[in-house]
């Protein structure tokens, strides 16, 4: 096991995951810009470690995974530079969607504006019945601007992600779970055990397979359907150039369990 320390992320790395932690617990972990730079920094070490098969990202205490954004360090800024800060942030959330390994969110409480965005842009999000979201920005009198009036929009439909951003109003997590915002639900004693779960069946595919699952559904899904398919079949192509696909065939044949490399 690895720890890599910064002041306001923790960064650790056990078997095959990445745990990437939000800790400003004092905060309800929000999202500065100084935090944003060290998630992407711990993104990259996430990405450069060969071991690594997936990524955990949560917040540190029991209340919140993220909060939102510092709506003190926001206050401060004037219209070109919350333009700058909002483009910022999106590049950064727009490389976890865009990620080769599976990121998992684990919410434990609030997850609202950049909060909410940042769960938004992980690839799979298990949450704690005790989870509130929500997009209240609208009550400072802005609008999301980490890429929640599109990744949500894209998650949960319009009209959802609308009701949301209009009102500024808190969704509990059997809601969230019900529009699709939420993949997995458990019980606050039992969440630990359903994200285990998750990223050890995670961990047991093939690396390969899933980089190339994910570039099919984020990258395809931003394409017209007939240029979406065709970048499906090219990339199920290149699959079978891969030792993880004779590893799996032969393992099915052989009616035993596949062991992925990764190659």
């Amino acid at each position: 096991m690895t720890v890599s320390a910064f002041n306001r992320v923790a960064y650790s790395t056990r078997d095959a995951v990445a745990e990437i932690l939000v800790d400003r617990p004092d905060k309800l972990n929000a999202l500065d810009r100084a935090t944003m730079e060290q998630i992407d920094a711990a993104l990259t070490m996430a990405a450069d470690d060969g071991a690594v098969r997936v990524v955990l990202i949560g917040g540190t205490g029991d209340k919140a995974f993220v909060a939102g954004a510092d709506i003190e360090e926001m206050s401060m800024l004037r219209p070109e530079q919350a333009q700058a800060f909002s483009r910022y942030l999106q590049s950064v959330l727009d490389r976890i969607e865009r990620f080769p390994k599976p990121i998992v969110a684990r919410i434990q409480g609030f997850a609202l504006g950049g909060g909410c965005e940042l769960a938004c842009a992980c690839h799979l999000r298990v949450a704690s019945t005790r989870a509130k979201f929500g997009q209240p920005e609208v009550n400072l009198g802005l609008i999301p601007g980490a890429g929640g009036t599109q990744r949500l929009t894209r998650l949960v439909g319009r009209g959802r992600a609308l009701d949301l951003i209009l009102t500024g109003r808190l969704m509990d997590a059997e809601e969230a779970h019900r529009i699709g915002l939420v993949d997995r639900l458990a019980e606050p004693d039992a969440l630990e055990a359903e994200v285990e779960a998750l990223i050890e069946l995670l961990s047991s595919k093939s690396p390969v397979a899933q980089s190339r699952a994910l570039e099919a559904v984020i990258a395809g899904g931003e394409l017209p359907l007939t240029e979406g398919l065709r970048l499906e079949a090219a990339l199920f192509g290149l699959g079978f150039a891969t030792e993880d696909m004779k590893e799996g065939t032969r393992a099915f044949l052989e009616k035993r369990k596949a062991r992925f490399e990764g190659r």
